[in-house]
Formats: C-alpha cells, sequence, structure tokens
C-alpha cells in the first residue's frame, strides 16, 4: 500500500471528527449531590438518605460535533448523620457533619452518536466526560444550636504533639470528575440535557471522620469542644478504637438538569426554518 493511499484511508475515517461545526456553549445546571464515606450507612454505594441541592454553572467549546471541551463552577452541599443509619454501630457513634462545596472543573466530552444543533442535524447524543476538579469544603457540627467548624478543633489528635503523625487536613482538594449524560437540541440555539457524575476525591476529611480515637483527656487539655464532638456517643471510648475508615476515601456526586445556549463561530445560530433554507453555515460529513 502505497503512503498515498495510507493517508487517503485515514482521512476518510478523520473526516466525521473534523466537522467545522465548532461553537461555544454557555449553560447551568440545577440538581442534586448526594455524598458516600465514613458517616454513609454503606460503604460500597452512595447514600440515598443525605441528598442536597446543587447548582453549577459551565462553559464549552465544541471543537466538532465529537469532542467537546468544558469548565465549569458547582456549588453543592453535603451532609450525613449517624442518627439516620440503619446501621447499630454507626447510631452509636452518633457523629454528623455538613459541608458546603466549591468546586472549579475542566474536563473533556464526548459526544457518542456525534451532536450538531446547527440546523438539527444531530438533535441528540449521550455523552461521557472525565477531567480534574479542585473544591473547597469546611465540615461543620451543629452544638449547641450553632454550627462549628471541626477542622481547627482537630478531633483525631491533629496537631496535638501526641500524635505528630497526624497534621490538620487541607480544606482544598483535587478530585477526578466522571460520568455522562444525554443532550437534546431543542433548537439551534437551546440545548438541554440530563447529567450524573461522581467525584474521586483525595481526601478522607469531607465528613472530618478518618482514623481512630483519640485520648479524651489529650483533647480536654487542647478545647473541651473539641473532645465533645470528637466523641458523641455519650460513653468513654477506648483511644485507638475506630472511628472511620483511612483506606478509603470519601466521594461525592452530582445529577442535574442542563440548559444551554450555543453560540456558533460562524455567528449562524437562528431558527430551525432559517437553516432548513439554507445549509451554508456548518459543512457536515
Amino acid at each position: 500500500m502505497t503512503k498515498k493511499n495510507i493517508i487517503l484511508i485515514l482521512s476518510l475515517f478523520l473526516l466525521p471528527l473534523l466537522s467545522f461545526s465548532q461553537h461555544s456553549e454557555l449553560g447551568i445546571t440545577l440538581g442534586i449531590s448526594a455524598y458516600q464515606g465514613d458517616l454513609s450507612p454503606s460503604t460500597s454505594r452512595l447514600n440515598p438518605g443525605q441528598i442536597n441541592p446543587m447548582v453549577g454553572i459551565f462553559g464549552k467549546y465544541n471543537f466538532n460535533r465529537f469532542i467537546v471541551a468544558r469548565a465549569g463552577f458547582n456549588y453543592a452541599i453535603l451532609s450525613a448523620e449517624d442518627s439516620k443509619s440503619t446501621i447499630e454501630a454507626s447510631k452509636v457513634r452518633n457523629l454528623s457533619f455538613r459541608s458546603n462545596i466549591f468546586e472549579g472543573n475542566l474536563m473533556l466530552e464526548i459526544n457518542i452518536l456525534g451532536y450538531e444543533p446547527y440546523n438539527l442535524e444531530k438533535p441528540w447524543s449521550p455523552y461521557v466526560f472525565a477531567g480534574i476538579a479542585l473544591f473547597h469544603y469546611n465540615p461543620k457540627a451543629e452544638y449547641d444550636g450553632d454550627w462549628v467548624e471541626l477542622q481547627p478543633l482537630g478531633t483525631e489528635g491533629q496537631g496535638l504533639s501526641a500524635y505528630p503523625d497526624r497534621k490538620p487536613y487541607n480544606l482544598n482538594s483535587f478530585a477526578i470528575p466522571m460520568g455522562g449524560g444525554i443532550k437534546f437540541a431543542l433548537s439551534d440555539t437551546w440545548n438541554l440535557g440530563v447529567e450524573g457524575g461522581i467525584r474521586m476525591t483525595f481526601t478522607d476529611y469531607i465528613d472530618d471522620v478518618s482514623m481512630t480515637y483519640v485520648e479524651e483527656s489529650l483533647l480536654l487539655e487542647n478545647d473541651p469542644l473539641s473532645a465533645a464532638l470528637a466523641n458523641r456517643s455519650g460513653e468513654p471510648i477506648e483511644a485507638g478504637r475506630g472511628r472511620g475508615n483511612d483506606k478509603v476515601s470519601d466521594w461525592y456526586a452530582f445529577l442535574g438538569v442542563t440548559l444551554s445556549r450555543n453560540f456558533l463561530d460562524n455567528g449562524l445560530v437562528g431558527s430551525r426554518r432559517r437553516g432548513r433554507k439554507s445549509k451554508t453555515g456548518c459543512p457536515t460529513f
């Protein structure tokens, strides 16, 4: 096979990916968030009892009908309460938390069937996405009617000289977002979709729970509030007993409805009727 024939064959395969329908999108997401971690009733699935609202904004650049670069910002609430657990040992532990999540992300999105809103050439497609995210969290617990920040208290001995290997955890962490959805072109201009994704994080402290209980007397010397929020079972607990599971990081997930507006690079965003009269805007293959 000659070099010219190889180039020709490769071109035939690549042409669908190189459609000239580049366009930008701006949109919003409204949905729900869920958490999975040490305060979930199971370590193998998301806790369906801890559902909270989330909202997000995003921008996309569609290189062609298949490949999309996207960036976004999401705000969500995560929470869990041992008192609502179906596991008796968790109910006895009686810990709880709530945290606001502020997430920025960069991702690559792949339209599985190809998506072309202009002239409704490819008006729907399932898609998958993955990327990287940076998020800020700050777990709090309710105590005597107030929400108390847990990280400064060192509830697992962070910062105590008796536990030199336990350092205060960082309230900023990275995550790997991954998921998928399905999108529909309502017109040349507007898109509607449903999207779900999980975030695999690199921290086990979204809920302030990870390792073992520490000596209560040391916490009392440091801050009585730390001792009160480290052990909420109402009974003395021996130091070294498991408080959480530091072998598995925390996760969180989003499920939402997306609405976005298209901005075609060639300015040919318009009504379906105009698109049908003329197809001089976006060559498709």
